[in-house]
């Protein structure tokens, strides 16, 4: 296998990680006017993903790392015509970590509650902008024989993209929603676990809309098992959480977001932006690459450092894996905010 097509499945992998991980936690961030009743149960709500959020993010950080050492062309394409969108994802994340950090700092309501927004804002906007970019990019948009994007931000807002950002946020509140159940205990639990299957069942109408166009448009065998799968994972996850199974609806819709987001790069190989200005103008795998010293430097960096990584998330993940109830807030907190 040629080394840029071993850095392609690399950056699917990548964007798979993050997808599926950080996915959950942009859910709880929507979540939180819609599960808390007080200011205890916001706080429990936020400390399920409060250990890994941040490690989610780093999965992002490689993702982006990788593209532009791997396909300097790719980067410099989707970075100049994805501006905006980009822009407004990167400010949306530094907004909600610094809600994070700053919200529990004073103990003033009004204080709590902007942060508290910010995290709502902040974890909205990047459910749905993500999916509007991933749209795009596999339909495809104009590149000229330059390389170069020629369209403009409203390009990006065409009914196929707006349907991809509805169907990210619509998958990100159920995964949310199936991982609050899994990792609380009490009302919310039950709340979520009843919230979960009924949000699910319309991110399961749009997800299956949208993967149908972009087998039809894009697709081909690999992309149309991989989707097909995903949908049947998608189903099970939702029966999953009717009946109570915490653990497997949760294990449902992370399979349900990674098959769907491998099946979106399995139906944009070998090109990694299709132009819809002509298809000689696309870029691919081959016209986007660094050059071969850079990728045998990137595969021997990757070989040795993704799995310390991988494996010291796996480990947080594994020592924060306990329920969290509103008993684990502490009283004294409280009655400093009140």
């Amino acid at each position: 296998m040629e080394l840029t097509t071993v850095w392609f499945c690399l950056i699917a992998v990548l964007w798979i990680g993050y997808f599926a991980l950080e996915g959950f936690d942009f859910g709880v961030g929507m979540l939180l006017p819609v599960l808390a009743r007080n200011d205890r149960e916001r706080r429990v709500l936020i400390n399920t993903i409060g250990p890994v959020w941040d490690g989610n993010e780093v999965w992002l950080l490689v993702a982006g790392g990788a593209t532009f050492a791997a396909f300097p062309e790719w980067y410099a394409t989707l970075f100049s015509g994805f501006y905006l969108p980009l822009l407004a994802i990167l400010a949306a994340l530094i907004v909600r970590g610094v809600a994070f950090e700053y919200r529990h700092q004073r103990p003033e309501a009004s204080w709590q509650a902007g942060w508290d927004r910010a995290i709502f804002v902040g974890s909205l906007v990047p459910a749905i902008l993500w999916g509007v970019a991933f749209a795009n990019i596999v339909n495809g948009v104009p590149i000229d024989a330059a390389k170069e994007y020629t369209g403009g931000l409203l390009t990006l807002l065409n009914p196929v993209g707006l349907l991809g950002g509805l169907v990210t946020a619509s998958l990100f509140l159920t995964h949310g929603a199936m991982f609050v159940a899994l990792k609380t205990d009490g009302e919310i639990r039950h709340r979520a676990r009843a919230l979960a299957w009924k949000v699910g069942i319309v991110a399961a109408v749009l997800a299956v809309v949208f993967l149908a166009l972009t087998q039809v448009e894009t697709g081909n065998s690999g992309s149309l098992v991989l989707f097909t799968v995903a949908a049947l994972a998608l189903v099970a996850g939702l029966v999953a959480a009717y009946a109570g199974l915490e653990g497997w609806a949760f294990l449902g819709t992370f399979v349900t977001i990674a098959l769907a987001v491998g099946g979106l790069f399995v139906a944009l190989f070998p090109d990694v932006m299709p132009s819809s200005t002509d298809p000689a103008f696309s870029l691919t795998t081959t016209s986007a690459a660094a050059t071969a010293y850079t990728l045998r430097l990137m595969t021997w960096v990757a070989a040795i450092f993704t799995p310390l990584v991988v494996g010291y998330q796996a480990w947080s993940y594994w020592v924060f894996r306990k329920r969290i109830s509103v008993h684990h807030i502490p009283e004294a907190e409280l009655a400093e905010a009140r």
